[in-house]
């Protein structure tokens, strides 16, 4: 009973360990209850797992795309970032690095200069734009808005 309870707990740990990314079976032909781990790096995106079953890649923070440094205006959904935090920035997917901007609400075509601060995520994601910048904007503090964001100036 306890070889049982045992060889369950090894593969429920051995399911969370793979799951979680932190180590993925080779492939390589391997005793039954073994998992061959390799470093991250080493590893291909999509790993066939001894089932067939193609394992989900792991994203981090170095595979985000971020887009390409740009002087044209983009265009983004805002909601209320930390209130905690003072001063007038934006911090959104679609941009790299930091660096000073400008945003512009598109319902009424108000404007401020802001501080541009890189966010994890994907380009499509989501921007938070901090209390001060929405009360310069005149923006509803509990709704999503569209902003036009103007990079650099």
């Amino acid at each position: 009973m306890k070889l049982l309870i045992s060889l369950i707990s090894l593969s429920l740990v051995t399911s969370l360990v793979v799951g979680c990314g932190l180590v993925r079976p080779t492939g390589k032909a391997a005793a039954p209850e073994t998992v061959v781990a390799e470093p991250l790096g080493s590893m291909d995106p999509l790993v066939t797992t001894s089932s067939g079953a193609e394992a989900p890649p792991i994203v981090t923070e170095a595979a985000v795309v971020k887009p390409a440094a740009t002087a044209g205006p983009l265009e983004t959904v805002a909601g209320l970032g930390d209130p905690s935090r003072p001063g007038l920035w934006l911090e959104t997917p679609m941009v790299a690095e930091a660096g000073s901007g400008r945003v512009v609400l598109k319902s009424s075509g108000a404007e401020v200069a802001v501080q541009l601060l890189p966010a994890i995520g994907e380009v499509t994601a989501g921007s938070r734009l901090s209390l001060e910048a929405m009360r310069a904007l005149g923006a509803p503090l509990t709704e999503l808005v569209e902003l036009t964001i103007y990079p650099g100036g």
